[in-house]
């Protein structure tokens, strides 16, 4: 299955840690092999929950560099 991460790349977000999760995410991605579509979106309108990162369509709030390898892990390994 080709999973689909989603991050919002609103400046809200991109401050709040977007930026890094999003280098995070594609170094997981190659040293992982997994086929995944990865993008960025404009801002998702949860500035306040941020940073927001979409896997598969499911929402995650407040995603911080220390929680996105445990969260990548539950949701990417098959």
């Amino acid at each position: 299955m080709k999973h689909d991460i989603v991050i919002c790349m609103g400046s809200s977000c991109f401050a709040r840690g977007n930026k890094r999760n999003l280098k995070i995410i594609e170094e997981y991605l190659k040293e992982h092999s997994i086929d995944c579509k990865l993008s960025g979106r404009a801002c998702a309108g949860n500035c306040n929950s941020g940073p927001n990162i979409r896997i598969d369509g499911e929402k995650f709030e407040r995603v911080d560099p220390e929680t996105l390898i445990d969260l990548l892990d539950a949701k990417l390994k098959d």
